[in-house]
């Protein structure tokens, strides 16, 4: 694997303290990026928004799930400009690529600029999304991987190294899959990412690793070692 994408929750910025944007949070992924990047890969980088805002929460209290969508989309670049901000802070290269138009904030995304820039050693965040309502970040991410012909996507999870038959949090005779096809995870109903991402995956032909980003170094010793995860592919 040389390019990647990096997939990370909203939570994953909030901490344990479950705040908002956790500059501690941001801090230790943002070392670990810039850290990969020095061992020569190419990385890009999609984040949720559920530390901010959580549409389907407001959907269930009877807002519109496109406006509710919309919200989720500018919460996913605030996310993004914290974290361009702590890698630049560290000494790495970061540029957000957005996928709506905030000219005096980021640059609209454009696919070979995201190559060269990759390319360049630049750790590019993809922030907004997709640009459209009812299309998760899952689906960012899997879109991105293939626009730039990425390698894997790094699903980064938080306190689950891999993918279980059950919730290994609730049931401690979960099942860890060591290895599963994209076919598998649809079949099974794994909730790895939703199925348009899957799907997009599998047409692809993208690699996607599945892992615990709680566990210090994670990023880096993934990439060196898949099987702490669990491994998806044809």
């Amino acid at each position: 694997m040389k390019r990647v994408i990096v997939k990370l929750s909203g939570e994953a910025l909030a901490g344990a303290k479950s705040q908002c944007i956790d500059a501690k949070s941001v801090e230790v992924i943002a070392k670990e990026l810039v850290n990969i990047t020095k061992l020569g890969y190419q990385v890009g980088v999609v984040t949720g928004a559920g530390n901010i805002w959580r549409g389907r929460d407001a959907v269930s209290f009877g807002m519109d799930k496109a406006d509710a969508d919309q919200m989720g989309i500018l919460a996913t670049i605030l996310n993004s400009l914290a974290l361009q901000n702590e890698i630049i802070k560290l000494g790495g290269k970061a540029q957000v690529l957005t996928s709506i138009p905030v000219p005096t904030i980021a640059k609209l995304f454009n696919r070979h600029e995201a190559i060269k820039l990759m390319e360049e050693g630049v750790i590019v965040i993809f922030g907004g999304g997709t640009g459209l309502p009812f299309f998760t970040t899952d689906s960012c991410a899997a879109l991105r991987a293939a626009e730039v012909k990425a390698d894997a996507i790094l699903m980064a999870k938080n306190g689950v190294d891999g993918v279980y038959d059950d919730d290994p949090k609730v049931n401690s005779a979960a099942h860890r899959y060591e290895k599963l096809t994209y076919q598998e995870i649809l079949a099974k109903n794994l909730h790895v990412m939703d199925g348009t991402a899957a799907a997009l995956c599998q047409d692809n032909q993208i690699k996607i690793i599945v892992f615990d980003m709680n566990k210090p170094g994670n990023i880096t010793k993934v990439l060196e070692n898949p099987a702490i995860g669990t491994i998806i592919e044809k």
